[in-house]
């Protein structure tokens, strides 16, 4: 493809400090212990049930990215998704946690920890940190997989507090007097035997499998780009993306581009990111943590630290298989 405008490359760019959060994003907005959430939605439309959430980027390239902010001790309530959920923890400590009422088993993730949970496990997650943390997710498929099933428990429990979930997808608060339009039913709960199919999975059989710890992906990636996510990567599953780890040493500064979309998420350092612009010249600026950038297929480019010190960032790219269940569950 030809270059592209100063312009249009910074629309392409979400920076951390830009992004906008939504507080009413989901059906437990009210709900104590999960009011205080902050959804965030980057590129894509994610999964947000409310007309306020803003988005950044809103052409998708077979996956949506995403990001929760949460104070201390605040929780994500249990819910789940068709296709893949993948976190990088950008800052704070997080424990995640999974099964139908949240205690089939749980795992804590540190900064730059990576976690692809797998589709059919309902699955929840807290910011136990003692400080303001963000996670930055990837969501499978354009439409990131049609949204969000709620367990039953945070669907009664979001209607004490005034919230409903009506069956076209959207949030109606009774605190600011709304209610179901005529023709608009609640969205229905699972049933318990609809329940039945969904795997009480244990910690043993998820962590070895769905986790990847930051500092063992430093040390894979000290020469050449660690294969995070992919068939014959760390975590082996065909998502609709593959996922790499780079970090100073396994990055060349030479100028590449690809026939697929690339995501760059900044999470340690600074970086220094360079294109081909409309004029034919290179065009560069500067990319640190929390930052995304899409590059488009095609382009001329390249990315190299701008600084000294620890410096890492994921790569995100779309593949020919479609979104769908997280591989290695379903073969299993």
């Amino acid at each position: 493809m030809e270059g592209i405008s100063r312009l249009e490359m910074e629309k392409r760019i979400v920076r951390y400090g830009d992004l906008q959060p939504c507080r009413t994003a989901f059906i437990d907005a009210h709900t104590p212990g999960s009011n205080h959430k902050e959804n965030f939605t980057i590129i894509g439309g994610g999964v947000s049930e409310s007309p306020d959430q803003h988005v950044h980027i809103q052409d998708t390239p077979g996956f949506n990215i995403g990001a929760a902010g949460q104070l201390p001790r605040c929780k994500n309530s249990l819910h789940l998704h068709t296709t893949a959920e993948v976190f990088f923890v950008l800052s704070g400590r997080w424990r995640f946690f999974w099964g139908i009422h949240g205690t089939a088993g749980e795992v804590i993730c540190e900064a730059g920890d990576i976690f692809n949970i797998p589709t059919g496990v309902f699955r929840g997650f807290e910011n136990i940190g003692n400080d303001y943390g963000m996670i930055m997710s990837i969501l499978g498929g354009d439409d990131a997989g049609g949204g969000v099933t709620w367990a039953p428990q945070v669907i009664e429990d979001a209607k004490a507090h005034g919230l409903i979930l009506g069956n076209d997808g959207r949030l109606y608060d009774s605190k600011k007097g709304e209610s179901l339009p005529e023709g608009i039913e609640p969205m229905a709960q699972l049933t318990e035997e609809a329940l039945k199919q969904y795997p009480e999975v244990p910690t043993s059989a998820i962590v070895p499998h769905y986790v990847a710890r930051y500092w063992d992906m430093m040390a894979l990636a000290k020469e050449a780009p660690c294969q995070v996510i992919g068939e014959h990567a760390l975590i082996k599953d065909k998502p609709g993306f593959s996922v790499e780890f780079l970090t100073r040493g396994s990055i060349s500064e030479a100028p590449y581009q690809t026939d697929c979309h690339e995501i760059l998420m900044v999470k340690t350092g600074h970086w220094t990111f360079k294109w081909l612009d409309d004029t034919g010249e290179e065009s560069q600026t500067s990319i640190g943590p929390g930052d995304v950038v899409a590059v488009p297929p095609n382009l001329a480019h390249r990315i190299y630290p701008s600084m000294s010190g620890e410096t890492a960032l994921f790569r995100v790219k779309n593949t020919a298989e479609a979104a769908g269940p997280t591989w290695i569950q379903s073969e299993r």
